[in-house]
């Protein structure tokens, strides 16, 4: 029966290291901008929540390590210590550490020497921004935790404040506490002992069936307003011994604005109504709303008769002075970002990626047994049955989509990673660099996205150490200080385009000439364009630099680069101008399982063309047929390079009377397919072909018709560089060609 469930510990593996993610995002962000109380709560809500679940598996050495981290977080969330920039470093290694601790447990091992004495220093580092923050002086008479009055001064309302004279205490009690043997009604006793509680609400969202109850967990929450003359030490003392396993926020009288938007957005997202949430967050007793409510009934009698709009119960509770306008409008806000929220999330269940795998390959073989039924259908010429496998045919098409939508991830998660990236090299190298992000929403299939990742860390590296120059030699060079690295997606011709561009100082032609000359791939004199000059670079073991550093110069990577994006049906371009940058841009197919196709043919072989990549068909009647020897067309005033597959494949046999044209393009670039037939579109189950036949050029893999037959997928990406490439004609056009 346990195949049927999920691990919880796998589940807890994943969580982390997407709240891990997060967290590391959140700290990058914060660095810039240290004042934005949300992305502070977004940190400390992901150490919490780690710090949380590990306790759920008595995991005692990533819980004793996140909870310092946790304490330093609370600490600077409330206040107490202002977010320095070496905070950031900090908790950027805290971040990796917990990666270590998480990837060591989905190991099965044991934490070893070398991580937990890392661990023990980080938590020494931590534990002492902690005990300096213990030192740090009021201000203004108040408490610079609370804002509650310190050595027996009176708390006097400010600007940004509300005006209640009344403690707030919003507890979450752990589910631990009472098996660690304290009672939360033992607190609520003692606060008795030095003031009184005015109201007190009961918080029960967390409690769970009574079938799945447990007598020794604890489920119960509150929140209450408590009046009294002690000193923030005293409030604060009451809940030293449960602070460990709870969840405790204290606001004191005439606490800021900010405390009270914070707890508003600690509530649980239970579509609380305002007056509810008032009352939750003790700014309001529950006798209060119920007379405030009333007021509302009765003055939206009165406004039925006279015609006027009924008042809200905001308008009431400010008009009978029972809250503060502030805090209702900061209530109303919390309401209205809740709503969008909820609004906007879908509904997300995590399923195993080999089960999606195990899906698509379902589908392509219903795929290719579909085509088989609607070729045996046309075949016996039943009209009834040639309409029952077209609607199959749709609805196939259908299921394909959906079932390929599964696997379409936002490049975005994948392009943020590189901001840790771009941090990390530029302080290793002493740069100033800003990445900028641009179409991160683009989506591309999980699988491609998982590939990418090495390919692109080793572009980013190259343009952040050879591409961008030192800030005294880009002011020297009249450019700003600071660098600027990008990283862009978007869709084009049913390709997913990935740019990662430069401001740096370009690619030195003359330089990768001379090296290239060197090493003997270009011979003296030899003349080439400047894309030949550029694609050099991907020649393995090539480099320009000088120097060798940890980064990069050794002329490992780029070559690398080229194979693993060739080997997913992709290529590689450059752009570079010296001095003025570099673009290195990446075209990848959306999916690499199943594509619409179109199918042709030329003697006995059938071959298929991604449908994205077709332009358009053209008969090419017999008068209008180049001479032998010919490589290119005029199409309507443009000249086309093209290709007979005849020739490309050595088909044998004479090609027929009329043949067609098939125009295809890529990346910018159009090329003529000249074959027997047509045949029309095609749904393709993309099959590999095999290491045996990895060195067959301008075949990007194979598929299955209905028939049983196996056709060749065409690579056009190959095809059209392999046609472009040796035209020396001018793409303008020529007038001895005739028009077509």
């Amino acid at each position: 029966m346990t195949d049927h469930f999920e691990d919880p510990l796998q589940t807890f593996i994943a969580e982390s290291r997407e709240l891990l993610q997060q967290m590391e995002e959140a700290l990058l962000e914060v660095e810039g901008n240290a004042d934005d109380p949300e992305t502070i709560n977004a940190i400390f809500r992901a150490a919490h929540t780690i710090k949380g679940s590990a306790g759920l598996f008595s995991l005692d050495h990533i819980v004793a390590f996140t909870h310092v981290a946790e304490s330093v977080l609370d600490r600077i969330r409330a206040h107490q210590l202002a977010f320095e920039p070496a905070f950031g470093a900090l908790f950027l290694e805290v971040c990796d550490q917990l990666g270590a601790l998480i990837d060591g447990l989905a190991a099965g091992e044991a934490p070893d020497d070398a991580i937990t004495a890392r661990s023990a220093a980080l938590t020494a580092r931590l534990q002492a921004v902690l005990d300096r923050g213990e030192g740090a002086a009021p201000q203004s008479g108040l408490d610079e935790a609370t804002g509650a009055s310190v050595a027996g001064l009176p708390s006097v309302p400010v600007a940004d404040t509300v005006a209640s004279g009344l403690w707030h205490v919003s507890m979450r009690p752990g589910a631990d506490l009472l098996r660690n043997g304290m009672d939360p009604l033992s607190i609520l006793r003692y606060l008795g002992t030095f003031g009184e509680i005015v109201s007190l609400e009961t918080v029960i969202g967390g409690v769970p069936p009574l079938s799945a109850l447990d007598p020794e967990t604890c489920y119960l929450g509150f929140d209450l307003s408590f009046a009294s003359q002690a000193d923030a030490a005293t409030v604060n003392g009451a809940f030293d011994f449960v602070r460990e396993d709870s969840l405790v926020r204290i606001i004191p009288p005439y606490g800021p604005l900010d405390d009270y938007r914070a707890l508003f957005r600690d509530l649980p997202d239970d579509n609380l109504l305002l007056g509810e949430m008032l009352v939750r967050c003790g700014s309001l007793t529950a006798d209060e709303l119920a007379l405030a409510l009333r007021t509302q009934e009765a003055r939206a009698e009165a406004c039925q008769i006279t015609g006027e709009l009924p008042p809200l119960i905001g308008e009431v509770l400010v008009e009978q002075q029972l809250v503060d306008a502030p805090l209702v409008d900061a209530a109303l806000d919390h309401q209205q970002e809740a709503r969008k929220t909820r609004a906007g999330e879908p509904t997300l269940i995590r399923v195993d990626a080999a089960k999606l795998d195990q899906l698509i390959n379902l589908v392509g073989e219903l795929i290719i047994a579909g085509a088989g039924a609607q070729l045996v259908a046309r075949r016996v010429k039943v009209p009834e049955l040639v309409e029952a496998t077209g609607v199959l045919s749709r609805l196939v098409e259908d299921v394909r989509d959906s079932a390929l939508n599964l696997r379409m991830v936002q490049i975005g998660a994948t392009f943020s990673r590189f901001r840790r990236v771009v941090r990390d090299v530029a302080a290793e190298l002493g740069k100033d660099i800003q990445l900028d992000i641009r179409g991160g929403e683009t989506e591309l299939d999980k699988t491609v996205v998982e590939k990418i990742g090495d390919p692109l860390t080793h572009i980013v590296r190259n343009a952040l150490d050879h591409g961008i120059e030192p800030a005294d030699v880009r002011a020297a060079r009249g450019k700003p200080r600071q660098g600027r690295l990008s990283l862009n997606a978007y869709h084009e011709s049913g390709s997913i385009v990935i740019e990662v561009s430069d401001d740096g100082g370009g690619l030195h032609k003359a330089r990768i000439l001379q090296k290239a000359v060197e090493r003997g791939l270009v011979s003296e004199g030899q003349v080439l364009s400047d894309k030949e000059i550029f694609g050099l670079i991907f020649e393995p073991g090539f480099s320009t630099a000088t120097q060798v550093s940890n980064l990069s110069g050794r002329g490992v990577g780029m070559d690398v680069v080229k194979r693993n994006i060739l080997a997913l049906r992709g290529t590689v371009d450059l752009d570079s101008v010296e001095g003025q940058g570099t673009t290195v841009r990446l075209r990848l197919p959306l999916t690499l399982a199943i594509i619409d196709g179109f199918l042709i043919g030329a003697g006995s072989a059938s071959y298929v063309v991604p449908l994205e990549q077709v332009l358009e068909c053209i008969e090419l009647p017999d008068r209008d047929k180049p001479e032998q020897g010919a490589s290119y067309l005029n199409l309507r005033g443009e000249v086309l390079p093209f290709v007979r597959l005849r020739d490309l494949f050595d088909i044998p046999g004479e090609a027929p009377r009329r043949e067609n044209v098939v125009v295809v393009q890529y990346a910018g670039e159009r090329a003529g397919l000249v074959v027997d037939q047509l045949f029309g579109e095609f749904q393709t189950v993309i099959k590999p072909l095999g290491k045996v036949f990895s060195h067959i050029r301008c075949i990007g893999g194979s598929t299955i018709l209905g028939s049983g037959e196996v056709a060749l997928i065409l690579d056009v990406p190959g095809l059209v560089r392999q046609v472009t490439e040796r035209q020396p004609v001018s793409r303008h056009l020529s007038s001895t060609l005739s028009p077509v």
